[in-house]
């Protein structure tokens, strides 16, 4: 995927989703999550920040991953990619097949509702 918002690479390894992710602007995940449990994310990440920075929010937290940083995000959670941002993730194929089918509906209702 690579629209004026982020460039997105994708491939299944086995069990295993991995994206490498380059955040072109500011980019809040939440209303994208809407229709998913408590409308937040039920599917776990671990990656890598190259540049920029993440705010994570889960279970009443806040926490920031800056370049360098490894992080977790744990089910229930959403976050917010400042601009510049650049990582690699990891996450359970199955899980995250199920999460983007959602994201991916709201992503075209809101489009479409730009028009």
């Amino acid at each position: 995927m690579d629209n004026e918002d982020m460039t997105m690479f994708e491939a299944v390894w086995g069990d295993m989703h991995v994206e490498h992710d380059v955040f072109k602007k500011r980019f809040d995940v939440t209303p994208f999550l809407k229709g998913l449990p408590k409308d937040l994310d039920p599917c776990p990440h671990w990656g890598i920040v190259v540049k920029g920075q993440i705010t994570i929010m889960y279970n009443g937290k806040k926490e920031i991953a800056k370049a360098g940083d490894a992080y977790y995000f744990p089910p229930g959670h959403t976050g917010i990619f400042e601009a510049g941002t650049e990582l690699w993730e990891f996450s359970p194929n199955d899980k995250m097949q199920k999460t983007m089918e959602v994201v991916m509906r709201n992503f075209e209702t809101m489009k479409s509702k730009k028009k």
